[in-house]
């Protein structure tokens, strides 16, 4: 004990070194570092990770001072520590956690004789009733426990002010969680307030998560640059972190059936571990996952918590999770921070939180405690959030943090704060206020200018028709005094704080009038009476809506919606944004030495993904590469150029800065599109991308996109952008209700939300009229006003929303060159541009509404990104209905004219096959001088109309390198292409007599602008040229035929499909027709009963068991069984008795592919069982004299006959045996003879494994000697053996088909093997049957069978199948429930529809 107290200072109270001692251990390396500086008096931040011991390091100082002070004269009723916590939870967590050392330290200095301190502790937050406040104003604690708001409050009203004047310490918790924010600057305001309240300055104490840079932290904590001790125990420790991915790959967007998985799979990691804890990004998916995994785990094992949630339910769910009867929360940020929720074994992380400190935050609640490693588990929720999930995990193995940013004061929350400080003093001088608010560290630069605005702003206001507004001070010049305006008091405690109001409707219970929770305004006025939805994993019925509130009663079981709440997406940090680029980078350098195969062997090993992330991302990126021929990084951005269904150009430009770079980079490129092009574009971004839906009047080279903008004037292009920006309303809204100039409250209520927004609306019509103006009264850009409002909300657009420093040194990289860029006119989207054309609205750079997107005209093709690519070559009819669409098809001479006109020119074959008169209308042009035919030679003989023909003969001039020569030969070529399919360049030379090389040239520069775009369309190897709207409509006639080819049918048409497919409704017969169901059955498992019983008999007519032994006698087909018993693998015994070897599951399968199903479903290690002695000597034998008849097993293990069948049921239980024959599964023949005593005859049975002819042991395959890193992880011989049977048996496959298939490999590595055979040509993909998301692959021959099943009218034909075959897919394809798979068992159907199982005997059909 005296060694664990020799750590503690000198100057602690021996009554707090023996409680710490006795309560805790030894302390920390953090607690024994801090204590010495606080002890000294010195300003300390403390920065650790979660879980290290700093609250207590802080809090144990303070108490001591307090202990000591009681004990040598009495502690006064007057408060001395101040503890100011972000969050209201935080703060109610920290009050208890501080009373357990209070009440223990109190004991023991009663047990010495000594009387107990007294500390009194109280929480003042924005839940606290008002008579709580009452009394402790009347009886100060002696620590105040509050948020950075209520100490607003309480440094404003005139009881708080007498409270606070006697602090002596400040200890400000999670101090990096404001840092970045305007709360940040907020706080260091109230700081620096209560430094002028007290006597002399309170030592202040920050504790934080690591997060640098520690000086500017300590700087924000102190207002001072140097002087604060900085206790910074790293943030290296050991984690156990993962990737959790479900089966089936990732996409652009997360179908509803890989959505099931992750609930799936989250159910099971919450099973298999006392207390989860799940982290997600938004409100709406917190509620949405609560929901789910409720459904799975009960409702009383899931609870939700967020912001959104009433103080009650949020409580109620903490203290749940702490003393664990609740297995599972999910929460949003409201539990990032360091609430105490107890002891919690898992953290799960929905989707990437764009952030490396936020992630270690969230894990850290796991593990939290000296020693322990935190536990977390990453799911991405697309292939993009793949790729930054995996960047997140290596930037934390390699010690990575996110640095942290200072944003220099705002002006909003200095004005709040000044009028506060006035109204609470009663009087103060400028200069005085002046040296107050420029003591906090944000306001350290404040120009005095900028200082004397604010003053004027708020002694002036501005006049409008219903009064002066936003004037909360009397201003005397000569004396430089400030004095409160009557109300200016009121009005700062009514509207302060930093937070701005998001216009929730407050939702209260009836008839108990409990307020539950908040919805977002758009939610409740969308909502009607009767509506039922969720929150807090608790359903409710809408009884009426209100003003500001919502009105519902208890729904109880009822299925509510999911409400939403709107908000702005959080940008990804930069740090991430780094480390994405550099996973790129990496990946580039590996594709381009050695493919898919070397990036996944790279991401496997030095990014430690397991095999099925890294294939995943390996091909993801794989895909874009060959598409881009490069990976966007930080020092290369790629440009995108692709056309939609409608023959519209699409602009994406890969710039993996994150989102605030690329919102700025995306608008101002708007804004100047539209200048240059005067056409408002439809544009968006996000974290690695930004689109720009062009129109038809936009025709430019690609690459000056990147010179479109420039470093020194881009910040002006913004800010004008930055004005028609549909965020910029709502953040004006919030920095004039933040700078008191729009009252948010009115006595106890809330202003309504439409007051405020007209209001704000008014304020900034007054101040900056320009932006409400008519635009047809502007001439040239808006001027901007010098009025420190509204110069904070653009600072708020271009610093918070946006990054425009990050924009200029982005555009100061091009312009040098250190950023290179590249360009791709594409035929389809790349997979990187998937997922901005399938951005959500908050992403929007505009104010165009989801349904009129352009980008909902782009087609994307799922599985492009297969390692053999779709061929671009278009079928000959395809190219022949295009071509026929194309050709003019006059009817008169007029409409000829205008053919000509719009073509440029029409050869003379061409002409004349347009119509039979044609040459006649042409006659009469010519005679009335409307057209001419030009002869360039024999071969080139043009019908011209008299407009083109300038631009016919400048042409031809085209070589001698005259700008309006080449101009006029691309309009020529373009308006040539515009009626043709693709053509080659010297098939368009010659009807104009030129060289190929002059239209090479040509058409280049077109194919710069986007006018035209080079491939093999109709034949392979063929360099070719083709206009980009005819690209579009082959690429939309390819679609449309391969569309009309799949109409996707019902899930009762594939039934009926299926049990034709199978031969079912006529039975087949003959020796081919048992192979060809066999083949069909191959690796399906059933046992042996119903495959002689049902399987068989159903699909062969006359079907005999001799035809089977005949079969399997010959080696062509080989029985076995492939599923395991449960609890094979944890070494439980099944129990095999004599009989049970007719309940066994065995399949048959072609011995040429027992080495695929044997690597699909692996043989045991016989080792590894436990194996009776019988069954051990039985495997010796075979093992040493190879195929034995039963007899000889007899003879060579020394077993009764007995023993030796009920040994090999137990090896053939295991899948470890197999036999020439299948009578070993029948029943056994009766044989008589005659008895002893009277003759009397008894029967016996035969032993039926004796008639089963010669017995083999199954062998494992051979270990590979490849070790190399490899996806699949089974050999694609493997795979594709697998996937051709499961297209004989089911002619279409898609995953949820397979649900009762045992011995399968992963989903995941099955589509990859379909991708290379629809690549190759074998296989269909599409969607066949309607109701089932995801791939789905079909044999041709299959899909036709389909079509024409489905065209034809139900017969009524009824068919019994047995309920172990395949097909019985009821409650899989079919609605009801599952049918168990139990021989003798059926299933009625009537037209493909399951009418009732039931009972039946004989055969099944």
């Amino acid at each position: 004990m005296n060694a664990q107290l020799d750590v503690f200072p000198a100057t602690f109270h021996p009554a707090v070194r023996y409680w710490f001692a006795q309560a805790i251990g030894v302390p920390t390396a953090v607690q024994a570092e801090a204590w010495p500086r606080i002890a000294a008096g010195c300003d300390t931040l403390i920065s650790a990770p979660t879980g290290s011991g700093k609250t207590l390091a802080a809090f144990l100082a303070a108490i001591d001072a307090l202990v000591r002070e009681a004990q040598t004269g009495g502690l006064a009723d007057e408060t001395r520590v101040l503890y100011v916590s972000p969050l209201r939870a935080l703060s109610n967590d920290v009050e208890k956690n501080l009373q357990h050392p209070l009440d223990g330290i109190g004991e023991l200095l009663r047990a010495e004789g000594a009387s107990a301190a007294g500390i009194r502790t109280w929480v003042r937050t924005g839940d606290t009733p008002a008579g709580e406040r009452q009394r402790m104003g009347r009886r100060p604690p002696h620590i105040v426990v509050t948020t950075p708001e209520s100490l607003y409050l309480l440094l404003t009203s005139a009881s708080g002010r007498r409270m606070l004047a006697t602090v002596r310490t400040v200890i400000v918790d999670e101090i990096h969680a404001l840092a970045g924010t305007k709360r940040g600057a907020h706080l260091a305001l109230s700081l620096a307030r209560l430094d002028a309240l007290t006597a002399r300055r309170a030592q202040r104490i920050g504790l934080s998560a690591t997060a640098p840079p520690l000086t500017a932290v300590a700087a924000l904590l102190t207002g001072r640059p140097t002087g604060c001790a900085i206790v910074d125990a790293g943030h290296r420790r050991q984690w156990d972190l993962a990737l959790e991915l479900p089966d089936a790959p990732l996409e652009a967007v997360m179908s509803n059936e890989v959505w099931g998985e992750l609930y799936d799979r989250l159910a099971q990691r919450a099973l298999a571990h006392r207390t989860t804890l799940v982290f997600v990004n938004t409100r709406r998916q917190c509620e949405r996952l609560a929901r789910q995994l409720a459904e799975r785990l009960g409702r009383d094992q899931v609870a939700a918590h967020h912001g959104s949630l009433a103080r009650e339910h949020r409580l109620d769910a903490e203290a749940r999770l702490k003393a664990g009867t609740l297995r599972v929360l999910v929460a949003t940020a409201s539990l990032e921070l360091g609430i105490d929720i107890g002891e919690v074994d898992l953290v799960c992380q929905m989707g990437s939180p764009r952030s490396i400190n936020a992630f270690l935050q969230r894990v850290g609640r796991s593990g939290h405690g000296v020693g322990r490693t935190p536990k977390g588990r990453l799911f991405p929720l697309s292939r993009d959030d793949l790729l930054e999930c995996a960047a997140l995990l290596h930037a934390v193995r390699a010690g990575a943090l996110d640095r942290l940013v200072i944003p220099p004061g705002a002006l909003d929350v200095l004005a709040q704060q000044m009028v506060a400080e006035v109204a609470g003093r009663g009087e103060i001088t400028e200069a005085a206020l002046w040296t107050q608010v420029t003591a906090a560290w944000p306001y350290r630069a404040l120009e005095r200018a900028v200082f004397d605005q604010l003053v004027a702003f708020l002694a002036e206001g501005v006049d409008t028709r219903r009064g002066r507004r936003g004037a909360h001070l009397f201003r005397d010049p000569v004396a430089g005094i400030l004095r409160p305006r009557r109300g200016a008091r009121l009005s700062a405690l009514l509207n302060g704080g930093a937070i701005p109001d998001q216009f929730d409707y407050d939702v209260i219970l009836q008839p108990e009038g409990v307020r539950v929770g908040t919805v977002n305004e758009d939610f409740a006025f969308e909502s009607l009476a009767g509506d039922i939805f969720q929150l807090g994993n608790r359903a409710y019925r809408i009884l009426r809506v209100e003003t500001d509130r919502v009105q519902v009663s208890d729904a109880g079981e009822a299925p509510p919606g999911i409400p939403f709440w709107l908000g702005e997406a959080p940008g990804r940090s930069d740090a991430l944004s780094e480390a994405v680029s550099d996973l790129n980078a990496a990946v580039a350098v590996a594709l381009d030495a050695g493919g898919i195969d070397a990036a996944r062997t790279h991401l496997a090993q030095d990014y430690q993904l397991a095999l099925p992330a890294a294939d995943q991302l390996a091909q993801y990126l794989g895909a874009a590469h060959a598409a881009l021929g490069a990976l966007p990084t930080r020092d290369h951005l790629i440009l995108e150029r692709f056309l939609d269904e409608v023959g519209d150009p699409h602009l994406v430009i890969h710039s993996p800065f994150g989102a605030r770079v690329n919102r700025a980079f995306g608008l101002a490129l708007r804004k100047r599109f539209c200048r240059q092009f005067n056409f408002e574009l439809q544009a968006a971004a996000l974290e690695d991308s930004l689109l720009l839906s062009l129109g038809p009047t936009h025709r430019f080279e690609l690459l000056d996109v990147a010179r479109y903008l420039h470093s020194r004037t881009v910040r002006g292009v913004l800010i004008q952008a930055l004005l028609d920006a549909p965020f910029f309303p709502a953040r004006w809204r919030w920095v004039a209700t933040t700078a008191l100039a729009v009252p948010r409250r009115q006595g106890s209520r809330r202003r309504p939300p439409q007051f405020q927004r007209q209001d704000a609306e008014d304020l900034i019509a007054l101040i900056f009229p320009d932006q409400l103006a008519c635009l047809e009264n502007i001439r040239g850009e808006r001027a901007i006003p010098d009025h420190p409002l509204v110069q904070q909300a653009l600072r708020d657009g271009l610093d918070e929303v946006m990054d425009v420093t990050g924009l200029e040194r982005l555009l100061e990289g091009l312009e040098s060159g250190a950023v290179r860029v590249s360009g791709r006119d594409l035929i389809s989207p790349s997979p990187l541009a998937e997922a901005v054309i399938a951005a959500k609205p908050y992403a929007f750079l505009d104010d165009g509404a989801a349904e009129e997107r352009r980008t909902r005209a782009i087609t994307t093709r799922s599985a492009a990104w297969a390692e053999a690519a779709v061929p671009t070559v278009f079928d000959a009819a395809v190219v022949s209905a295009i071509q026929a669409q194309l050709r003019p098809a006059p009817r008169d001479a007029e409409e000829l004219l205008d053919a000509l006109e719009v073509c440029g020119f029409l050869t003379a074959q061409e002409g004349a096959a347009c119509h039979a008169d044609a040459a006649t209308w042409f006659a009469a042009l010519c005679a009335a001088g409307r057209a001419q035919a030009l002869s360039l030679g024999p071969d080139a003989q043009l019908w011209v109309a008299r407009e083109r023909l300038p631009d016919v003969h400048s042409a031809r001039e085209a070589s001698e390198g005259s700008s309006e020569d080449a101009a006029a030969l691309q309009r020529v070529l373009r308006d040539r292409l515009a009626s043709r399919t693709p053509l080659t360049a010297a098939e368009l030379a010659a009807p104009l007599a030129i060289a190929p090389a002059i239209a090479e040239a040509a058409l280049a520069a077109l194919a710069a602008q986007g006018e035209v775009m080079a491939g093999s369309f109709t034949a392979p190897g063929v360099a070719q040229w083709c206009e980009r709207r005819v690209l579009a409509r082959l690429e939309r006639a390819r679609l449309q035929r391969r569309r009309a080819q799949q109409d996707a049918v019902s899930a009762a048409d594939f039934q009926r499909f299926l049990l034709h497919w199978h031969g079912l409704d006529a039975p087949p017969q003959g020796p081919d027709a048992l192979c060809a169901a066999l083949d069909r059955l191959a690796g399906w498992s059933a046992p042996a009963p119903a495959w002689e019983g049902e399987l068989l008999p159903a699909r062969i007519r006359g079907f005999a068991p001799a035809d089977l032994d005949a079969l399997l006698s010959q080696g062509r087909y080989l029985w076995l069984r492939l599923a395991l018993p449960d609890g094979g693998e944890v070494g439980d015994r099944p129990r095999f008795r004599g009989g049970s070897l007719r309940q066994i599951p065995v399949s048959l399968i072609p011995r040429g592919q027992w080495r695929a199903w044997r690597a699909v479903a692996p043989l045991p290690d016989p080792g590894a069982l436990p194996l009776s002695g019988a069954a051990q000597s039985l495997l010796t034998a075979l093992e040493a004299g190879g195929a034995l008849f039963h007899e000889e097993l007899i003879a060579e293990s020394g077993l009764l006959p007995s023993h030796v069948d009920t040994a090999l049921t137990e090896l053939v239980g295991w899948g470890l045996v197999t036999a020439d024959g299948f009578a070993a599964f029948r029943r056994p023949r009766r044989s008589a003879r005659r008895g002893g005593f009277g003759g009397m005859r008894r029967d016996t049975r035969a032993s039926a494994l004796a008639q089963a002819g010669r017995w083999s042991r199954l062998r494992p395959l051979a270990a590979s000697a490849d070790t190399r890193t490899r996806f699949p992880t089974h050999a694609l011989e493997t795979l594709e053996t697998v996937a051709r049977t499961l297209l004989r048996r089911y002619g279409i496959v898609f995953k949820t088909l397979l649900a009762r298939e045992a011995s399968l490999p992963p989903w995941r590595e099955l589509l990859y093997v379909f991708w290379r055979l629809e690549a190759q040509g074998e296989v269909l993909g599409g969607r066949f049957v309607a109701g089932f998301s995801g791939e789905q692959f079909a044999l041709p021959e299959a899909v036709g069978l389909l079509r024409t099943l489905a065209h034809q009218e139900a017969s009524g034909g009824e068919l019994m199948l047995s309920a172990s075959d395949p097909l019985n897919l009821v409650g899989i394809l079919t609605p009801g429930g599952r049918v168990p798979a139990l021989t003798g068992r059926y299933v009625h159907y009537r037209d493909g529809r399951p009418e009732q199982p039931g009972e039946a005997a004989g055969t099944a059909v």
